[in-house]
């Protein structure tokens, strides 16, 4: 079972896991597989000596707090997750910057949040699939000048006033939402000034069948900000004078 610890001293952090005390082989071409080299390893003992003397306290990483910069089957990526000791949270951050190296984590003072950046059509997506389930598919022009149409709808759109699909996306960053009524009002309104008779039938179609779960979805891109706190400063507690010393203060 995991374990996160964070030396109050020096606000580092160690992720205890069962993995501590497995050995290390490194490679060496020149060997055979006989007389690989095997480095005994317990990772979280030369964390207890460093901090010999310290004060050590559990973290509780708080649930659903994680997310990444990258998609989560990214070996090499910077994470942030929250944790707590009950009376102060905390911002984690895992990373490492080659795939051979051990993961490290950081403590930040403070909190982060999500900030929309974007809403995008799925611009590709949508015309692969125009191409696809309509015959004959529509002019490029036209799929165009729809695209540029949705385009132009998410412009006027809130990322809080859209309802937001319950699926996980693979990159944490990127979540899909649903086109509101008013909106997807506007978008079939607009769509007959592109396209007229059966086509327009058929693109009415198109539209209620991939608004909620296909490639009408809207994308919202995010970006992690963070907001760090100063560490408080220790309380400085003046120690007495000796006696001998403070008569001495005295007389001066």
């Amino acid at each position: 079972m995991n374990q996160l610890i964070r030396c109050k001293d020096c606000d580092e952090i160690f992720m205890k896991t069962p993995f501590d005390q497995h050995p290390e082989y490194p490679f060496d071409p020149g060997r055979s597989f006989e007389t690989f080299r095997t480095i005994e390893a317990d990772d979280y003992q030369e964390f207890l000596i460093h901090h010999q003397g310290h004060q050590l306290e559990d973290l509780e990483i708080i649930e659903d707090s994680f997310v990444s910069e990258k998609a989560y089957f990214e070996p090499i990526k910077t994470s942030f997750f929250k944790a707590t000791n009950g009376k102060e949270k905390f911002v984690i951050k895992k990373f490492r910057k080659k795939i051979n190296e051990p993961l490290k984590y950081l403590l930040i003072r403070g909190d982060y949040s999500l900030k929309c950046t974007a809403i995008k059509v799925q611009s590709g997506e949508v015309s692969k699939q125009l191409k696809r389930e309509l015959n004959p598919p529509p002019s490029q022009n036209r799929i165009d000048a729809f695209l540029k149409l949705c385009q132009t709808i998410t412009e006027d759109i809130e990322v809080k006033d859209l309802e937001r699909i319950p699926e996980e996306s693979h990159r944490p960053l990127e979540i899909y939402y649903k086109m509101d009524d008013i909106h997807l009002m506007y978008l079939l309104r607009n769509c007959r000034n592109i396209f007229k008779g059966q086509e327009y039938s058929a693109m009415e179609e198109f539209i209620h069948r991939h608004k909620d779960d296909g490639v009408l979805l809207l994308k919202a891109t995010y970006k992690i900000q963070l907001s760090e706190r100063v560490k408080p400063d220790k309380k400085f507690i003046p120690t007495s004078l000796p006696l001998k010393e403070a008569r001495i203060m005295e007389k001066k």
